[in-house]
């Protein structure tokens, strides 16, 4: 049973949300994974399925969640299919450099961020 959450991952963040769909799987949560690709053009019709089927969406990218996938996908859910949206990504703030896997956990781009709030998501 796939219902639960749908994470939507973009670029490097794909790899990243499949470590936490099976992880969240082991735990007994229901999770799919839809590789995205592309912001632009977003695939529509694919976003649309996954949140018809799962009830709700975690968007997961290694940019801005303004401008990104979070707001294409919360744009086109807003008028074709309202669903429950969580955007992991970073939030409005001016990026700066360090090594990439410590910035990835400081704008919480890590593993174990996303299944934290899947988990809160799921009232878990």
């Amino acid at each position: 049973d796939e219902s639960g959450i749908a994470l939507l991952a973009v670029g490097s963040m794909t790899e990243t949300a499949r470590r936490v769909r099976d992880e969240l799987k082991k735990r007994g949560f229901g999770c799919s994974l839809v590789n995205v690709r592309f912001v632009k053009p977003l695939d529509e019709a694919l976003v649309l399925k996954a949140a018809a089927e799962c009830g709700r969406v975690i968007t997961c990218e290694e940019h801005s969640v303004i401008g990104g996938l979070g707001e294409a996908v919360c744009g086109l859910l807003s008028e074709n299919c309202p669903t429950p949206v969580r955007r992991i990504g970073v939030q409005d703030e001016f990026g700066h450099s360090g090594p990439a896997g410590a910035l990835l956990e400081q704008f919480g781009l890590c593993a174990s961020h996303i299944a934290e709030v899947a988990k809160e998501f799921c009232g878990a």
